[in-house]
């Protein structure tokens, strides 16, 4: 098999496996206990919670342990429209969001809010200055992910946030950083996001655990889970101690050599451009930086015939977001393209295992299902 969607989820290494192996066999014990297994599990969840914060750069603190980062997305919109409910009921986000940013905010519009979207160019770029323009003395929050799942586009988060401070200081920042966090370099404490939303199987760590910074400004959460007190009382449950115990030993592998890891992934984006735009019909598609993810389109093929036709050759690619399910893409729908190039967009992404032979590979494959059909669209 060759694994070419890894925005989509990540191999887990035998590490992690083993680090979870570890917890749920012999170190089970619940944090809340008051006996030694107990309290020593406290301490490691403790441990864990800072190998992540340290990779993030903020204090343990300020890091909250979620399911995943959809979990993550709808807490940091609930919980900055409980803080700024008296601010107003306007929220400002981008036509090209994960669904799970969109949704919720289409779900809120039934409740009495306001949502703009601001609408990318056809490369997938918004400026800093298109957001804040659309910033208003009510506007309670913003939400714009800091780097796209579909084009690698990145946001201007940093930019966003010193706009804010002078247009309206009390209106939150959230980011979702799920295709950000050690795929990009940023910095919590620099960045300027109130709010940063994390998961941990899009580098090597497990499913099912994910993580939101709560930063100095959020002085007022609303506990998402009330209940037995656990992350810091704001996420009542019992501590997915395997989950997070995966999650810090992905992310000790990733930094133990991330400077690397992000320049194989550059080099590895850079070859496949050279390789598949060498093929008829085949164009790039938006301007992401991104090292991992590349979008691109087979002009008048249809893109779900080209999955199924690389899958059946043992090669993985993805027609958009996984959490789509095959279904047309907003992101690409945002991006106002010709509707023989919206109808072809695939999405490449890499890891730090992708090697040459595999951009081989499917360019072999995509020139084959290139040459033996005829467009569809």
């Amino acid at each position: 098999m060759i694994y070419l969607d890894h925005a989509a989820t990540t191999p887990l290494p035998r590490p992690v496996a083993d680090a979870m192996y570890q917890v749920l066999t012999e170190e089970f014990g619940n944090p809340s206990a008051q006996y030694a297994l107990g309290q020593t599990m406290a301490e490691r969840v403790a441990a864990w919670r800072k190998t992540v914060a340290d990779a993030l750069d903020c204090p343990p603190e300020a890091l909250c342990f979620t399911s995943c980062g959809t979990e993550g997305d709808n807490w940091a919109i609930q919980a900055a429209l409980w803080q700024n409910r008296r601010v107003g009921k306007h929220i400002v986000t981008t036509a090209v969001e994960h669904s799970a940013i969109l949704q919720p905010c289409q779900w809120l519009t039934q409740q009495g809010y306001e949502v703009t979207y601001v609408v990318p160019d056809s490369k997938g770029n918004i400026p800093a200055e298109r957001i804040l323009a659309a910033v208003r003395p009510d506007t309670a929050l913003v939400s714009v992910m800091l780097v796209n799942n579909e084009l690698g586009t990145i946001y201007p988060i940093r930019e966003i946030a010193q706009g804010l401070k002078a247009k309206n200081p009390q209106t939150l920042l959230h980011t979702d950083a799920v295709q950000g966090f050690l795929k990009v370099p940023f910095s919590a404490r620099t960045l300027g996001a109130d709010l940063i939303s994390l998961s941990a199987h899009k580098i090597g760590g497990p499913k099912g655990i994910g993580a939101l910074y709560l930063g100095p400004r959020m002085k007022n959460v609303k506990p998402l889970l009330p209940g037995g007190g656990q992350e810091h009382g704001l996420r009542s449950g019992t501590e997915a101690t395997a989950q997070i115990a995966g999650f810090a030993k992905a992310v000790e592998l990733r930094q133990a050599n991330l400077t690397e890891t992000l320049s194989h992934m550059a080099e590895i984006k850079a070859y496949a451009v050279e390789q598949l735009t060498a093929i008829p019909d085949l164009v790039l598609v938006g301007d992401g930086e991104a090292p991992h993810i590349l979008a691109v389109s087979l002009v008048g093929w249809p893109s779900q015939n080209i999955v199924n036709d690389l899958s059946a050759q043992g090669i993985c690619i993805s027609a958009g977001s996984a959490c789509h399910q095959g279904k047309p893409s907003q992101v690409v729908a945002a991006l106002k393209l010709p509707k023989k190039v919206a109808g072809g967009v695939i999405r490449l992404s890499f890891g730090p295992e992708t090697t040459r032979a595999d951009i081989d590979a499917c360019a072999a494959a995509l020139r084959r299902h290139h040459d033996s059909r005829f467009p569809m669209l």
